[in-house]
């Protein structure tokens, strides 16, 4: 196989950069590979390529690695671009997204994704990430663009919609979906579960879901299909006999730890069919978290994200990496880093031999029966020397089915108000959203909205 020219833009990335560069050094078959990393910040991305040829040098993998902070210095004749980006001071930010509304009475259970806050996360990304493509256009037309930044289905669909860039998003949200199932099923396969457990989307809670989820993955196989952070459980079984155990997951229900997802369990009981991504990502597409007298995000148990806590966390990263880039940690740790996904694509296109990725996201093409064919969804896939052709899966429940086409065309008006700063179709896309149930209050938002980010909205100046 030829060596593959593959660029990591938002390669400082401890949470994704690391571990997607460790598991692309230690596959054998990109050995002699080119990795050329670019950030803005120079001194995060010449500290990751220390690292990356530290990790090339230990295991033979014979990398070209490179840093730069001008992705169009390296681009040309890519194969592959991967991308990690978010818009700093991404907290702060994400915080802001939160606050504005709480003034003007709505309390969003989340607000990263989904609800006022994910439009503004979706206005600030989409047009620096359609930069990258429009680079891509011109220096490596062919390339695959590998996404793991978010709002994920609001960036590839701007980019399905505007370019002609191939595209596919990548989300590790399913390992929540492993661990709820283990979760549920830990009295059948011994499984122990720690107090107070929960799928909460929080780098804290990592460690615990990612053990959790080796269990899930160890005992059982899953499908699932949706829209990415809003997947649903179609079919689990036992890895080992093949046995159905959907009856059992339900029958677990009334044995439930009382902190474990409730809104999920909740959604499982009311549609059949259990959600997998998590409570708080669950809840940014739903109507039903943000009532002030009911206040459901208390009788669900959702937690805001610690933002304050998981800078620090980061920070912390940081410093670990330049500990491993001086050479006073070893990267041998890193070797059994958990694959991202990245690398099983970049090698099933690369090598032409063929595997079934278990959730990617991409144009609908029939797939999910009942939305339309652009709407990017999160589903299996076989990926081959000719691409990534989505598997249609069974018909979901008709409510189900309704709520991820109800998100799916609210995407369409997020896309296009990111893409045009069309301060009316803004207010319009906002009107549709589920959290927003007052047309006076949508406007206070919106305004309050593009005040305080001005200077990250070129495209409503």
């Amino acid at each position: 196989m030829p060596a593959q020219k593959i660029v990591i833009i938002g390669a400082g990335s401890v949470e994704f950069g690391l571990t997607t560069i460790a598991t692309l050094a230690r596959e054998e078959s990109l050995r002699g590979s080119e990795l050329a990393l670019v950030d803005l910040d120079r001194e995060s991305v010449e500290r990751m390529a220390k690292v990356a040829r530290r990790m090339s040098t230990a295991w033979d993998a014979d990398l070209l690695v490179t840093a730069d902070t001008d992705r169009t210095a390296v681009l040309h004749a890519a194969d592959f671009v991967i991308v990690a980006t978010e818009v700093a001071p991404r907290e702060v930010l994400w915080r802001l997204d939160w606050e504005i509304p709480l003034r003007h009475g709505l309390r969003q259970p989340y607000a990263e994704n989904g609800g006022p806050g994910g439009l503004m996360h979706a206005c600030r990304q989409i047009p620096p990430i359609m930069a990258i493509v429009r680079d891509m256009e011109q220096s490596c037309p062919d390339a695959w663009l590998i996404n793991f930044s978010n709002p994920l289905p609001r960036i590839n669909r701007a980019i399905s919609r505007y370019s002609s860039v191939k595209v596919v998003g990548k989300c590790h949200q399913i390992e929540a979906g492993y661990a709820l199932v283990a979760t549920l099923l830990r009295d059948r396969f011994g499984i122990t579960v720690p107090d107070g457990v929960n799928m909460y989307s929080d780098p804290i809670n990592a460690p615990v879901l990612h053990s959790l989820a080796a269990a899930g993955r160890k005992n059982v196989q899953i499908r699932s299909a949706g829209l990415n952070h809003f997947i649903w459980l179609l079919d689990v079984r036992d890895r080992e006999t093949g046995e159905d155990l959907y009856p059992q997951l339900r029958a677990a229900l009334e044995v439930a730890p009382a902190s474990l997802d409730p809104l999920s369990l909740d959604l499982f009981r009311a549609f059949d069919l259990l959600p997998l991504a998590g409570d708080t990502h669950l809840a940014e597409y739903l109507p039903w978290l943000h009532d002030p007298l009911a206040r459901p995000w208390e009788t669900y148990q959702i937690p805001l994200y610690n933002w304050g806590e998981n800078e620090e966390v980061r920070k912390y990263l940081h410093s670990m990496l330049a500990e491993i880039a001086a050479g006073r940690q070893p990267v041998a740790g890193l070797r059994e880093a958990r694959s991202e996904g990245a690398m099983e694509i970049i090698r099933a296109i690369a090598t032409a031999e063929p595997y079934l990725d278990e959730t990617v996201n991409i144009p609908n093409q029939g797939a999910i029966s009942g939305l339309p064919d652009e709407t990017i969804v999160e589903v299996p896939a076989l990926v081959d020397g000719g691409g990534i052709h989505g598997v249609h899966v069974d018909d979901l429940p008709a409510a189900v089915t309704e709520l991820l086409r109800r998100e799916a065309a609210l995407v369409e008006m997020v896309v296009e108000t990111a893409m045009t700063g069309n301060r009316h179709l803004a207010l319009q896309t906002l009107l549709l959203d589920p959290m927003i149930n007052d047309i006076g209050r949508a406007r206070a938002i919106l305004d309050d909205y593009l005040r305080a980010f001005e200077q990250y909205l070129p495209q409503f100046q």
